[in-house]
């Protein structure tokens, strides 16, 4: 009995991630494969990506909830993160930066686990800077606006996909850059074929691409590439804190949501190691 319900707590707990992981791909600034990896997911993913026959008998009970979860974190928060955008997108990011801030430490605990070597700490600080110049120069410096088509909602496929299988790509912050993501947005919101004809093989394309070789590139150089990853993700949570605010009200809400964006981290930190030990497979 008690093991059916850790299975129902399990399979609850990970369709809360995958709502998660999807939201994070919509947020300006968000990266879903860096909550993947604060979530546990990502390897598993990966895995399945890479190699499917030796993956799904262990992990084919993830598969349902992330995968609902995300259709309804991506494709049904579109319009709901846009409202909330369009209320406070300050009050809807520092929400997000809480999520993120509150699984540093176990992200960083993950990093270590096969040890830290100078080359680790130099990744750590190539990938944060040149992450935290090339976000800083898209938003602040580079003045380029793209005609929304086609090829350009292909592109922004193109982007979250790399989103997925590269922790801490930030795909919608570029796209904001290109004043692309309003447009998408909207697309998705409204279920308009073109964004969708569009995106989604770009996006589901890029995933499969890329799967091997990132994971390759963990297997082969864990420490490095798990610093790397970290450094990124360090990097794209400064460049999106908010700088200006409305008022003593929107900073209050802020906070809220930041500290409510913690304590949900959080207790999915708690609740998978809880899983872990119940139910290791």
């Amino acid at each position: 009995m008690r093991g059916r319900g850790n299975r129902v707590i399990h399979w609850l707990r990970n369709l809360l991630c995958g709502i998660l992981i999807g939201a994070g791909a919509i947020l300006p600034g968000v990266s879903g494969g860096v909550l993947a990896v604060v979530f546990d997911i990502y390897r598993p993913f990966m895995e399945i990506l890479t190699h499917p026959k030796r993956a799904l008998p262990k992990y084919w009970r993830w598969l349902p909830p992330l995968g609902l979860g995300w259709c309804a974190g991506f494709m049904g928060f579109a319009k709901g993160i846009a409202a909330a955008i369009d209320f406070s997108s300050t009050v809807t990011t520092w929400l997000f930066i809480g999520l993120i801030v509150g699984t540093v430490p176990a992200l960083y605990r993950e990093a270590g686990k096969e040890g830290r070597s100078a080359a680790s700490w130099v990744s750590l600080l190539l990938c944060a800077g040149s992450v935290f110049a090339g976000l800083f120069y898209i938003s602040r410096i580079a003045c380029f606006s793209a005609e929304p088509n086609f090829w350009w909602y292909n592109f922004c496929g193109v982007l979250w996909g790399m989103g997925v299988v590269i922790p801490g790509m930030t795909s919608s912050s570029v796209m904001m850059a290109l004043d692309l993501y309003q447009p998408v947005l909207e697309g998705l919101a409204n279920l308009d074929f073109l964004v969708l004809s569009a995106s989604l093989p770009g996006l589901l394309l890029t995933v499969f691409l890329l799967a091997r070789l990132v994971t390759w590139c963990f297997r082969r150089w864990y420490s490095v590439a798990f610093h790397g990853t970290f450094g990124i993700v360090l990097a794209s949570t400064l460049v999106i804190i908010p700088t200006s605010y409305r008022g003593a009200e929107e900073i209050v809400l802020s906070a809220l949501c930041c500290a409510g964006g913690c304590a949900l981290a959080y207790f999915l930190a708690r609740l998978d190691q809880r899983m872990k030990m119940d139910d290791p497979a």
